[in-house]
């Protein structure tokens, strides 16, 4: 098997193998080719080669999603590196496990005015669970790596005695940086940054290994140690809890413990299409159930105790009203800390879901109450009201997520976009067969395509991608990738612009708003789908949609793409009034 003759090189593939770093996303360049040689030419690796970095860095981070283990980027020199930043910040917020492994130039190249050179050094320095900048192998035949050595290498003995005792110095900071990175990606379930510098040659191969780095175990967990029974006393005082759930992985939460919560009248559990919880008891969509509520109502819904988990939420309507109806108590349970996201939070339970419930829920007592009962009888009122406007209002944004999420087939993977494709999702009571997923960490339209391509090749169930077109359009290089899988299904709503804009406080109607805000446009995604060999359809009515969707998701020996135009000048209305009807 070959080698990069490079052992800085030879020690980061062999510690990525040692984590069980298994999936490496490769971009081309000439500064990174020794990792590239030595990824490529190593079976345990599964290599894959993506041109722009900015989506092979979302496809990686969608993988990393999926398989909860990290998943490598690999890139040259130069601005490559800062195209990973966007899946950087979503990992971060997201915690998710993504390594960048970004080649350098020698620090004596950097700062001269090179090609293909910036300051790469701890570059992602606000958003990154931590940075090893690595140190430059020595190399005998370049006497400017180490040109500060050279005055007391007197003699020939000197000299080798010296080289050889930097290098091993140089080996083991290396080493030690390497293997920490690595094992915070594990640990934190977030993004790490290795920083490794390359002189030439760079694409010199070897038969055999040249070193053999230690490889350091990763920590075990500290096991933790709270006093429950005060919490539990005013948990079981209290006759109006509120759990509110955010994204969260299928199969995150053993079910018996939300069967528990969900029977007792003193709590009440919202959750969100990206929570991937299901129970009779659930109000699934929080902003059919609290988009309308007078004050007097609010107030009622008021909680004495909020428990979070989870990561974030979408529904800023939530987020309002806890914002001005605080809760006595905020607890969070999270294994890497905590958003203060209602300003009200005095107690992280720093654990994972099951271990806490675990220790919290047998000192529990279900209280009489009317809490649930009451939004539970309101939330069966709304989706009556919902049916019933859904049955009123014409071909629309609303109504063709309607349709579109009662056709996904069971046991489906659903990733969606953000903006109002996540909006619309979160107001219909999802198949509970369906996985969701939406990068909900800086919410940001800019890679959900990619994410979704890198997840789907993950599962050999099929995955459906549910999208606005200006996400789609904007993140369109996605598709330059020979990895996605025939039954990867995209659904773009074409509304000609940026519909958010339209439901959101301005002045609509107008060139200003057009032009700068809602971003008119009358693009397609046809020629993209003829260019990247998508079988291609399109519906502009309830009927089209209908006949397309009837064999949308049959097998196939090309990934398909549906199209449907949508009148973008009556969907603000349509979903504004919607609150207003379900009242």
């Amino acid at each position: 098997m070959k080698h990069p003759k490079i052992p800085l090189a030879q020690t980061v593939i062999q510690l990525c193998k040692a984590k069980n770093i298994q999936h490496i996303v490769l971009s081309p360049g000439s500064r990174n080719a020794p990792l590239t040689i030595g990824f490529t030419h190593d079976p345990f690796f599964k290599c894959y080669s993506i041109v722009d970095e900015r989506c092979a860095a979302f496809f990686a981070l969608g993988i990393a999603q999926q398989i909860k283990h990290p998943v490598a980027v690999v890139c040259t020199s130069g601005s490559a590196l800062l195209n990973y930043y966007p899946a950087v910040s979503e990992a971060y917020y997201s915690h998710v496990p993504l390594v960048v492994l970004s080649a350098d130039r020698p620090k004596y190249l950097v700062g001269i005015g090179d090609g293909q050179t910036i300051n790469q050094e701890n570059v992602f320095k606000n958003h990154i669970q931590y940075s090893a900048n690595l140190k430059q192998d020595l190399n005998p035949e370049n006497q400017n790596a180490f040109a500060e050595d050279l005055p007391i290498m007197k003699s020939i003995e000197n000299k080798i005695e010296r080289f050889l005792g930097l290098q091993q110095g140089i080996q083991q900071y290396n080493e030690t940086e390497i293997n920490k990175a690595f094992n915070i990606a594990i640990t934190t379930q977030g993004p790490v940054h290795v920083n490794i510098p390359f002189d030439e040659p760079l694409y010199q191969m070897v038969d055999a290994l040249t070193v053999t780095p230690e490889v350091v175990p990763i920590p075990k967990k500290n096991i933790v140690r709270e006093n429950y029974n005060a919490f539990a006393e005013i948990w079981n005082n209290s006759k109006k809890k509120l759990v509110l759930v955010g994204v969260l992985a299928p199969n995150s939460v053993e079910q018996h413990f939300i069967d528990v919560l969900a029977e007792d009248d003193s709590v009440l559990i919202l959750t969100e299409s990206t929570s991937n919880l299901h129970h009779d008891n659930i109000c699934p969509s929080i902003d059919k159930l609290i988009g309308a509520l007078s004050e007097q109502e609010l107030q009622g819904l008021q909680p004495e105790i909020l428990l979070t988990f989870g990561g974030l939420i979408v529904s800023k309507k939530i987020k309002k009203f806890l914002r001005t109806h605080k809760p006595a108590q905020h607890w969070h349970v999270a294994e890497n800390g905590a958003n203060d996201t209602f300003f009200v939070l005095n107690k992280v339970f720093k654990q994972s879901i099951n271990s806490f419930f675990q220790a919290f829920i047998p000192l529990t007592k279900a209280l009489k109450s009317d809490y649930n009962p009451f939004w539970k009888n309101q939330m069966a009122i709304r989706r009556e009201k919902h049916l019933q406007y859904m049955g009123l209002i014409p071909f629309s944004d609303f109504k063709v997520f309607d349709v579109l999420l009662k056709s996904i087939p069971n046991y489906t993977q659903l990733q969606v976009g953000n903006s109002s494709a996540i909006r619309y999702t979160q107001l219909f009571d999802i198949n509970p067969t369906l996985d969701v997923f939406c990068n909900r960490g800086t919410s940001g339209i800019d890679g959900s395509t990619s994410t979704a391509i890198g997840a789907s090749i993950t599962r050999d169930n099929p995955t459906v991608f549910i999208t606005g077109d200006l996400s789609f359009f904007y993140d369109s290089n996605a598709l330059w990738n020979n990895y996605i899988p025939n039954n990867f299904r995209i659904i773009v709503i074409n509304n000609e612009g940026g519909g958010i804009f339209r439901i959101l406080p301005g002045h609509k109607n107008t060139d200003n708003f057009d032009y700068f805000f809602e971003t008119k446009h009358h693009l397609t995604a046809k020629q993209l789908c003829g260019m990247y060999g998508f079988e291609y359809t399109t519906a502009s009515s309830e009927n089209e949609l209908s006949v397309a969707l009837s064999d949308f998701y049959n097998t196939s020996k090309t990934p398909k793409l549906l199209e449907v135009f949508t009148p973008s000048r009556t969907n603000d209305d349509i979903l504004l009034d919607y609150f207003k009807f379900v009242k």
